[in-house]
């Protein structure tokens, strides 16, 4: 049993030696190449871009002119009194007054330049989820690194109480809870390697590529550390904020329908021109020569449906509410900055807390009772007791940076601006 116990452990440590190997055979992504390549890659992102061309098209139908209409006929004045025939062809032209053609444009224009800001305001969004998905495989990483460093302390241990054991120092008791522990600590090495796995392919998804899994994300946890004021994030969002933008030229664009629809209260002239050729007339009662004739026309509409506004009274109520909700997106904004503000620095403290000694402190702890251990002075409770200490505290380290840098991504998403690199 003592040989079966040893290959088991020679069998993990040579399986963890092997998971080292990969891991430094993976190609490193830097945070900058990852968000440059989700703008290139990102298919949800290359969607969007086509409302953008749509828009710019859309342009070009608002102004063109009507096309004109072509018409031809003819006529038998008699089949039986062979009064002759007429040929005779004209051609129509509608007349758009009021600027409705003007109004048209001006409304597409602004509708073009409304898709553009959504992509900005899109892409703003993507990036910052991009971000928040490239920290969390960060810390999948870091933690990952926890769970391999405490087992492979514990490992070392269990081997060495083995030799002990053997030499008669140390009980069979004591043994075997060593190996229990490095086991128990083996199965948490596999759930935080699928924990990794899971926020790389997360990070598949923003690339549109599922070569991501073989990749390794790399960066400093302490690069993300920046002074601000609150009023000048305030200032700065309510300035750049692309979807306060777009709330904005979304009032212009229910201006340009209300200024479409009073264009379309005026009346549109229809304008023809045609000329007609009846043949001579053979019968004997009424015979007549070939006659050539050209006729002008004018057509006038008359527009009784303008007693019903109901289309400009919508346009109006529309306008209204596009103020109302640009209002109500800019409050939402200074909310949304202030408490992006209070969360970061909340963060902040969090993270200087870690900073003022606690992992050296609870490093040296683990250090010390493993000697005294080794020297027979304390019990292996007392150092599987430090050593999840340890690994609560890094592990509550690592969480307290992943969600600085989290907050700070937040903020800057909020401020409408972006600066972060690590």
């Amino acid at each position: 049993m003592k040989i079966r116990a040893h290959f088991i452990i020679l069998f993990a440590v040579l399986f963890s030696m092997t998971d080292i190997v990969k891991a430094q055979e993976k190609e490193l992504i830097r945070f900058e190449e990852y968000l440059s390549l989700v703008g290139k890659k990102n298919l949800s992102y290359a969607a969007q871009k086509y409302n953008v061309g749509m828009a710019e098209a859309s342009i070009q139908t608002a102004s063109m002119f009507p096309d004109p209409q072509l018409e031809m006929e003819t006529t038998n004045n008699g089949v039986r009194e062979n009064m002759g025939y007429v040929y005779g062809a004209s051609i129509g032209w509608t007349l758009e007054l009021g600027g409705k053609r003007k109004a048209r444009i001006n409304l597409a224009r602004n509708q073009s330049e409304l898709s553009k800001i959504q992509l900005q305001d899109f892409f703003r969004n993507l990036r910052a989820d991009a971000g928040l998905g490239y920290i969390d495989a960060l810390k999948s990483k870091a933690l990952l690194g926890v769970q391999q460093d405490s087992y492979k302390n514990i490992l070392q241990l269990a081997k060495s109480d083995s030799i002990r054991y053997r030499l008669g120092t140390i009980s069979l008791v004591t043994a075997k809870q060593s190996k229990l522990e490095a086991a128990s600590l083996l199965n948490e090495v596999f759930q935080a390697e699928s924990a990794e796995l899971q926020a790389l392919t997360n990070l598949s998804v923003f690339l549109s590529d599922h070569k991501m899994t073989g990749r390794e994300v790399t960066g400093d946890f302490n690069a993300f550390n920046r002074d601000f004021s609150v009023d000048d994030l305030i200032l700065q969002a309510l300035n750049e904020r692309t979807d306060l933008l777009a709330a904005r030229q979304n009032t212009q664009i229910t201006q340009s329908q209300i200024n479409l629809e009073k264009a379309n209260r005026a009346i549109d002239l229809g304008i023809s021109a045609g000329a007609e050729r009846h043949t001579e007339a053979i019968n004997e009662i009424a015979p007549s020569p070939t006659v050539n004739a050209v006729k002008i026309g004018l057509s006038i509409p008359l527009k009784f449906s303008n007693k019903r506004n109901a289309g400009l009274k919508i346009a109006e109520m529309a306008h209204s509410q596009a103020e109302v909700e640009y209002q109500q997106v800019e409050q939402s904004i200074r909310a949304d900055v202030m408490q992006a503000y209070q969360q970061y620095t909340a963060t902040q403290k969090q993270v200087k807390q870690f900073h003022n000694g606690m992992l050296t402190e609870a490093k040296s702890i683990l250090e010390g009772i493993t000697y005294s251990y080794k020297r027979g002075e304390s019990s292996i409770l007392e150092v599987l007791n430090a050593q999840r200490t340890y690994n609560s505290i890094r592990k509550d380290y690592y969480q307290a940076l992943a969600d600085n840098a989290a907050a700070l991504i937040e903020l800057e998403r909020k401020a409408g601006i972006w600066d972060i690199e690590f």
